[in-house]
């Protein structure tokens, strides 16, 4: 070991001689290192070859050893370790939960069932959303894939992903109980032909889109996962969220990707040049 500290001792000096050499000599040092561990990986890779053929115990004996293990990694010989199965699931979850936190729901992981399986659980609005059944394939599920290519099933445990929208307390937009307020959100020439502005009233994103003389106004947040949309897309009238690749059409808000999805609408109203949303 000692002998190794020595080693890299005397690496780290010859590199910082070499750093104040003018550009032409240093890549001189650069091509002769590249050229030499060229050679180091082919010999290496014959090497390994023919361990393979001869004694596969033995080879894995030899990357046992840290030293011989990282030369290997360096020359792309051997791939890195993974991190555990528990934790890169728990990385991809991390990866989603901003957008269910956006709509007040979560994931959790529930069990761990080997060789290919896991259960999750969908909380708060997500496990009684409409769109909950999408939000686990395009969304949970990709991101598990991603980092998890050994698990091929994804099971929501919940009991109620199958909705029945005749259970819902949903309340009409022509109840007298809703009250509604007109805001001015824009000018018409602030929002740019065939694309779309985003703007904020009343804590609520918006997402105004100009055809001609038509404005149409949508909640700015994608109905899959909720991310917004203004970055996204716009061709022919089509949007692509530019998180998962959901299109809507912003003529009328229908989602493309997903039957019976749509963007949350509003009612707007153009006064001379000022555009009015109502919320």
């Amino acid at each position: 070991m000692a002998n190794l500290e020595e080693l890299i001792q005397e690496i780290n000096r010859f590199e910082a001689i070499i750093s104040s050499w003018d550009e032409s000599q240093r890549c001189v040092v650069v091509g002769l290192k590249r050229a030499i561990e060229a050679l180091h990986k082919e010999a290496l890779a014959r090497l390994i070859k023919n361990l393979k053929q001869e004694s596969m115990p033995a080879l894995r004996h030899a990357v046992e050893d840290e030293i011989v293990y990282a030369v290997l990694l360096y020359h792309e010989l051997v791939k890195p370790p993974k991190p555990p199965l528990t934790e890169r699931i728990q990385t991809a979850l991390e990866e989603v939960r901003p957008g269910l936190q956006s709509h007040n729901g979560d994931v959790e992981l529930v069990a761990i069932k080997l060789p290919d399986t896991i259960e999750v659980k969908l909380t708060g609005t997500c496990s009684s959303c409409p769109t909950s059944n999408l939000t686990l394939s395009q969304g949970i599920e990709q991101a598990i894939k991603k980092y998890c290519p050994e698990i091929i099933k994804i099971v929501a445990i919940n009991n109620n992903l199958n909705i029945d929208n005749a259970n819902y307390n949903l309340v009409s937009p022509f109840s007298s109980t809703v009250n509604s307020t007109w805001f001015k959100v824009a000018t018409f020439n602030q929002v740019p032909e065939s694309s779309v502005l985003a703007v904020k009233v009343a804590n609520k994103s918006l997402l105004l889109h100009r055809q001609g003389v038509n404005i149409t106004c949508y909640h700015n947040a994608c109905a899959h996962l909720g991310y917004p949309l203004e970055s996204g897309k716009v061709v022919n009238g089509i949007i692509t969220c530019p998180a998962h690749g959901f299109q809507y059409n912003l003529d009328t808000g229908e989602c493309l990707t997903a039957l019976n999805v749509s963007l949350q609408s509003y009612q707007v109203q153009i006064k001379g040049d000022k555009i009015f949303v109502k919320l």
